[in-house]
């Protein structure tokens, strides 16, 4: 049997049942908010993205959740827009090799697309849509760098292991999570939810 879990200001969920970035988000915001996954509030459909941009698919989800379970919650989406490919994946990024949404896929996908492309410039960016009874906020984040011609880093997940940030030599998939954490396009707009949920004007 499942318990019940009762709405509290304190209390927000994360419109995820993704452990990675639940990894991610959590020590960023506890303890002074208990952060719950879809799972823990009794969501186990499959949250609707059917918008055609990364902000849209972001605020649908949390949408979703605060309209159907009735807690504040956040939600993130994010993309990796590579230049050269007129800023693709984009919104596709997690099903850009197709719907199996498979990480190996779509990396290698897309390093076939840049082949023959000397551009090689990328950033990714996330953009969180909070929802809750006081109104909807936006916070974006974004991190340029590189795609490199081959994964390098067992870390990280996605399209880290061929993504390097600007002004590092390393790839988000061989950074630890503290340092991931840091400089992050997630972390960035994660950051100003913080400072907004905190009460901190920016």
């Amino acid at each position: 049997m499942e318990k019940t879990l009762v709405p509290h200001p304190h209390r927000k969920v994360a419109a995820t049942n993704n452990l990675h970035k639940l990894k991610e988000i959590r020590p960023l915001l506890e303890p002074d908010f208990q952060i719950l996954s879809l799972q823990e509030i009794g969501c186990h459909e499959e949250l609707p993205e059917t918008q055609d941009t990364i902000e849209g698919n972001s605020l649908q989800k949390a949408m979703y959740v605060f309209e159907n379970y009735h807690y504040a919650c956040f939600a993130d989406d994010t993309g990796l827009e590579v230049e050269a490919l007129h800023g693709a994946p984009g919104v596709y990024s997690a099903r850009y090799a197709g719907e199996q949404r498979n990480s190996k896929d779509n990396i290698t996908l897309l390093l076939k697309n840049l082949e023959h492309h000397s551009n090689r410039s990328a950033r990714f960016k996330t953009v969180i849509s909070l929802v809750g009874p006081e109104g909807i906020q936006t916070f974006e984040g974004i991190v340029k760098g590189t795609i490199l011609t081959e994964e390098r880093g067992t870390l990280g997940f996605g399209y880290d292991p061929v993504f390097q940030p600007e002004g590092y030599s390393k790839t988000f998939a061989e950074m630890s999570l503290e340092e991931k954490n840091q400089l992050s396009h997630r972390a960035i707009a994660m950051q100003q939810l913080v400072k907004f949920l905190k009460g901190i004007k920016s």
